[in-house]
């Protein structure tokens, strides 16, 4: 597990920082030949941009599986 921090914290946390993007992606995740399942889950924004990312990589977006939660907007 890879654990990235993406608001400030004042600080204290010496581990990774930074969004969620191809980047980080290309960097920790498993590579798009070998065709793993992807679970997303988590605000709509961050969903939407975390599987655009895994589709720029090459991953099939029939593997790329997600779950929304928070405001609907309704």
């Amino acid at each position: 597990m890879i654990v990235t921090l993406t608001r400030d914290d004042g600080g204290a946390w010496t581990g990774r920082r930074g969004r969620v993007d191809a980047g980080l992606l290309a960097e920790v995740g498993w590579p798009a030949d070998i065709a793993p399942r992807c679970f997303l889950c988590g605000p709509t924004p961050f969903v939407e941009a975390a599987s655009a990312a895994l589709v720029e990589l090459g991953h099939d977006p029939s593997n790329i599986r997600t779950e929304r939660f928070g405001p609907t907007g309704a």
